[in-house]
């Protein structure tokens, strides 16, 4: 989006582009501040704490308000470096170091807790009765510091071969208030990462094995959790064929399958710029590009829609809490 930023100039001297790009930032904001709130007002229930998903999904919640306030913080950290070409070198240069890091830290935690959630529940399905609450918070607990260790562990190098480059434009004729001719420079800063072929081949590897592994996760276990459980109801009800249990598991968890197929569809278009931006110029398909960069962070916005709304013990929680707060309000 740089090259459609107009420098030394103020927001309503910008392109269509520019603006248009900034008011779906801020709608993509606000979205996912709702999307965190709701989650957390459904989460913060204890009882949905007492196995592993809860945790998973309380800390989701977190990670994914994260990630879209890091989102909106980039997007106007680029426009305001660009748009101001006396911004200093330091500030710059912090930003550049700190922002995209962080927005991946936050953005793959985030596929990693939702691939937590459908682990434990093709366990929870496959324990049944004999599943082992404790021992599922023991583990939720003990993720909650591995997973941040393991995905920063994948990103070390980022603000290492991140920098700012600042460079000096040609001396401008300018006329100063009393008609008298002066020269004038200006110097610009740029956010850069240098990247060798080695590393850039690194970069893409753990792009799809952040974004495709969560996604094999969770088809694997809503496929599992369907067909497993289909197969030991076939087991014990044998009155019935395999293909009417597979049906009725499918119409009982459908949702689990449809989310992973949803976040998934919804995160395929980073994977996409990811393969072609090396090979097409992407400053010539700035829309088409933009559209799928933004496209991509939706997963971030939709938790609440995602899990809770499908599930009526997650939506009676969050009613409950709804209506408790309402009686001591009134009270």
């Amino acid at each position: 989006m740089r090259d459609h930023i107009r420098w030394n100039t103020t927001f309503n001297q910008q392109s269509l582009i520019v603006k248009v790009s900034a008011a779906v930032t801020i709608i993509m904001f606000i979205g996912g501040l709702i999307n965190a709130v709701l989650s957390g007002i459904t989460f913060q229930n204890k009882e949905l704490r007492n196995v592993g998903c809860g945790i998973y999904l309380l800390a989701s919640s977190v990670t994914s308000l994260l990630t879209i306030s890091i989102f909106t913080v980039k997007f106007w950290f680029l426009a305001l470096t660009h748009m101001t070409p006396t911004m200093d070198v330091s500030a710059v240069s912090g930003g550049c170091k700190s922002i995209e890091p962080l927005l991946k830290i936050f953005l793959y935690l985030d596929t990693w807790l939702n691939a937590c959630v459908a682990i434990e529940r093709a366990i929870n399905v496959s324990k049944g009765v004999s599943f082992n609450k404790a021992k599922s918070r023991y583990i939720a607990r003990w993720l909650l510091v591995i997973l941040p260790v393991f995905v920063i562990g994948s990103l070390i190098h980022e603000p290492i071969k991140r920098e700012a480059f600042e460079f000096e434009t040609d001396a401008n004729a300018t006329l100063d208030k009393n008609g008298t001719s002066a020269n004038t420079r200006d110097n610009y800063v740029y956010c850069i990462a240098r990247y060798s072929p080695a590393l850039q081949n690194y970069n893409t590897i753990v792009l799809f094995f952040h974004l495709l592994g969560p996604f094999a996760i969770n088809l694997f276990s809503a496929f599992y959790i369907i067909f497993g459980v289909a197969r030991q109801r076939a087991i014990a009800q044998p009155i019935r064929s395999y293909k009417a249990h597979v049906h009725e598991q499918f119409n009982e968890h459908k949702h689990l399958l449809i989310s992973p197929l949803v976040l998934a569809i919804l995160a395929s278009p980073r994977l996409v710029i990811a393969v072609l931006s090396p090979c097409i110029d992407v400053s010539q398909n700035p829309w088409l590009y933009l559209s799928a960069y933004f496209i991509s962070f939706i997963p971030s916005m939709v938790i609440f829609i995602i899990f809770v709304l499908p599930s009526s013990l997650y939506m009676n929680k969050f009613k409950d809490t709804i209506r408790s707060w309402k009686q001591r309000l009134c009270g």
